[in-house]
């Protein structure tokens, strides 16, 4: 090791490297300007890249004479705190990923390219001398002129362009009027954080005893670590928590990150909380562009704004004024990154509030039975809400027998019925069915030939609006053949139902009613979404046809019959995780029902009504569920009683994944398993996908210290041995899907 008068610089690149690069100082900088936390641009091998510096250092392990110099710094100021760089290194330790790819991740595309984007001033307006003095009736034959004139006349706060858009429609021109006339004026506001005066726009509900006692606990622990898992039923008020304790949380001039695990649930909660603040809210999410998300990015950096609303990615953000972590619907597997980096959001939400000293609130009404257990040890403090807000009332659940009845297309007679009496009531109906796509097989119904991806284990699925088959694993297409291509005779059967297929059975039998589909295929254009849930919302839509996008969240005061069409299809798995993903779907779906004054009924469809699952969710409900299951978890040493990483190891070359598992396996006998169950290696549940051979191996210890030491000796001799360079691997730690 070199010690050296001038500094080291070390810095983390967005490749497959375990560890930093270090290079001498740049030309002509003042030194004392670069710190940790900013982008600089590094010669590599023939070409350059974007770094990230994490360290300045006086030693390093290679000759001086053979370090490069970085060629440019591209930040002025760090763009991370060292707090946000001590939770990127904790995460890329934990996950066992490459540093300078987990940095990334916490930047915006458009940031992790290099590009400066400057944050135009947030615009304000305000009343001048005249304006104050001016009688708002003068301009009634303007309303939208004097609606803004009477706003600001009636507030001390002056009101920015997102205030005036929610305020009047066509609010542009008015302004220009109001300013030609000057009766206002127009002011550039660099900071959006502070403005408590203004922070109520709409007025708070008026909490309930279990919703205040929630908003006082988490009151109480402001500017401290604490986390708190906020378990309340479909329909107790969860929002309204949230909004109470964020106004609190903005009266302290403090900033909150509020993540929701799907894209279509940002819209309404947007609304709710534009309705409710006036500060400067921002989004992140994959709809945005890459310039959009960057702002917000940068807005929540500088305090120039309050709030950011958004999805998993969005956790990394950069907080000047950190003050509140909140996450909705923390159950929900897409909080956890299924390809590259696979962090969970919600874990690293905790660690992250440790690190800033904020509190974190955990929401849902289904809560995963690793918070549950967390929750049981008292790790973190339990908030129950256990009615629902206001005068609505709990839905009846009935599970709905179809063994030996006849079905339309999923449809039994009972169900068609109760529709038809729920529609006679000018009341909604919704049905889930998580399948999108017409049906998941066609099958030729004289020899058995079933149309599969070549490129995968899986059968293609039938997209009739679309004229294809496709594969939803590796997006693999084909025309939708009309004749069987082996016995070129038979008749060619759709086998299985999917949304598409109910669609069409629906406009059938109910040709007077209007029917909407929502999935994946549906709402695929810019805006489709929020379309249909406002139709929904304005009652023009009388059935609701869709898949796992309807079960969170989502507010339809005249949904009074909720029907699962296919309940059985979760209940037999090999994935240890299944169970809890199908009683908290069941219970979200049915959540959707009588949500306003009318009671609701959720009607479950199944060829197993005596299975224990199913009857305890009815008779008892999801927490008896969840005691059942852990109960059996700690049985079987599976999580949260024990820790698991999984190894994925795919290949295009079925013999490579053999080879590489004999030499990992002279590997791990020279390391210290530190008592680690090794399981496999075996084949993936889907044995081939997109052309490639999968395996996977497990790792399991009932110590997550002993699991992390051996991870630790194991990961770095994994991403040097020769017979890696041959196959992809990825190393899941925490895995909640075992394909």
């Amino acid at each position: 090791m070199q010690h050296c008068d001038q500094p080291i610089f070390k810095v983390a690149i967005s490749i497959p490297a375990y560890h930093l690069f270090d290079y001498l100082a740049p030309e002509d900088v003042e030194l004392d300007t670069i710190k940790p936390g900013i982008r600089v641009e590094v010669p590599f091998g023939s070409g350059k890249k974007m770094a990230y510096l994490l360290e300045i250092a006086t030693h390093s392990e290679f000759e001086l004479s053979k370090l490069k110099s970085i060629i440019r710094v591209i930040d002025p100021y760090p763009l991370l705190s060292p707090k946000d760089l001590r939770l990127l290194q904790w995460a890329a330790s934990y996950y066992h990923h490459p540093i300078g790819v987990v940095i990334a991740t916490a930047f915006p595309a458009a940031l992790r390219q290099g590009k400066v984007i400057q944050i135009k001033p947030i615009k304000r307006y305000a009343l001048t001398d005249l304006g104050l003095a001016t009688d708002s009736q003068q301009l009634k034959r303007s309303s939208n002129q004097q609606r803004i004139l009477e706003k600001l006349q009636s507030s001390s706060a002056n009101l920015t362009e997102i205030e005036l858009a929610l305020l009047a429609e066509g609010w542009k021109p008015a302004i220009k009027q109001l300013l030609s006339k000057q009766l206002i004026q127009l002011s550039f506001a660099e900071e959006g954080v502070t403005n408590a005066g203004a922070l109520m726009s709409k007025p708070a509900l008026t909490a309930n005893t279990q919703q205040q006692q929630a908003i006082d606990s988490v009151c109480a622990s402001l500017g401290q670590f604490g986390v708190f898992l906020l378990d309340g039923v479909t329909g107790s008020g969860k929002t309204e928590v949230y909004l109470q304790i964020i106004h609190s949380v903005l009266e302290r001039g403090q900033q909150v990150l509020v993540l929701v695990p799907e894209i279509t649930l940002t819209p309404q909660l947007e609304d709710r909380f534009r309705q409710r603040f006036s500060v400067d809210i921002v989004l992140s999410h994959s709809k945005l562009t890459d310039k959009q998300r960057a702002m917000a990015w940068l807005k929540m950096q500088q305090g120039q704004a309050a709030i950011l609303l958004g999805t998993r990615s969005a956790l990394f953000a950069p907080l000047k004024n950190p003050g509140l972590i909140i996450l909705d619907e923390e159950h929900d597997a897409s909080f956890k990154q299924q390809e590259g980096f696979r962090f969970s959001a919600r874990d690293i939400a905790v660690v992250r509030g440790q690190l800033l000293d904020v509190p974190v609130l955990l929401g849902s009404a289904t809560p995963s039975l690793e918070s549950v257990h967390n929750a049981n040890k008292q790790r973190y403090q339990l908030l129950a809400l256990p009615a629902r807000a206001g005068k609505a009332i709990e839905p009846t659940l009935h599970l709905l027998d179809i063994r030996n009845k006849r079905m339309q297309e999923g449809l039994s007679a009972a169900l068609l019925e109760e529709m038809h009496k729920t529609l006679a009531k000018q009341e909604q109906v919704l049905l889930f069915l998580n399948r999108r796509g017409f049906a998941p097989t066609l099958i030729c119904h004289s020899c058995g030939w079933v149309a599969r991806c070549h490129r995968c284990d899986a059968n293609l699925v039938i997209h009739f609006d679309e004229n294809c088959l496709r594969c939803h694993h590796c997006a693999n297409e084909e025309a939708l053949i009309r004749s069987c291509p082996d016995c070129k005779v038979g008749e060619l059967t759709p086998l299985g139902l999917g949304t598409e297929r109910v669609e069409k059975v629906l406009t059938e039998l109910f040709p007077d009613k209007i029917t909407v589909r929502l999935d994946r295929d549906s709402t695929q254009r810019k805006g489709t979404l929020e379309d249909y849930l406002q139709q929904i919302n304005n009652g023009e839509v009388d059935i609701i046809l869709g898949t796992q996008m309807l079960a969170k969240g989502h507010h339809f005061p005249n949904v009074t019959l909720v029907a699962i069409l296919d309940v059985d299809s979760g209940l037999f798995s090999i994935d240890f995780h299944a169970a809890e993903k199908l009683a908290q779907m069941i219970v979200q779906v049915s959540g959707r029902a009588g949500r306003a004054e009318k009671r609701g009924k959720v009607i479950m469809q199944t060829r197993q009504p005596d299975h224990p699952l199913l009857t305890t969710l009815i008779e008892q409900g999801y927490q008896s569920f969840a005691i059942s299951a852990l109960a059996e978890r700690k049985q079987a040493s599976l999580p949260p009683f024990s820790y698991q990483a999984l190894l994925r190891v795919q290949a295009s070359d079925s013999g490579l994944p053999s080879i590489f598992f004999q030499a990992l396996n002279e590997l791990i006998k020279t390391l210290n398993v530190r008592h680690t169950q090794i399981l496999g290696p075996v084949s993936a549940p889907m044995a081939r996908r997109a052309g490639h051979y999968r395996y996977q191996l497990l790792f399991q210890n009932n110590r997550r210290k002993d699991l992390q030491l051996f991870l630790d000796e194991l990961v770095p001799k994994l991403a040097v041995l020769k017979q890696a360079q041959k196959v992809q691997w990825t190393l899941d730690v925490d895995p909640v899907d075992l394909y």
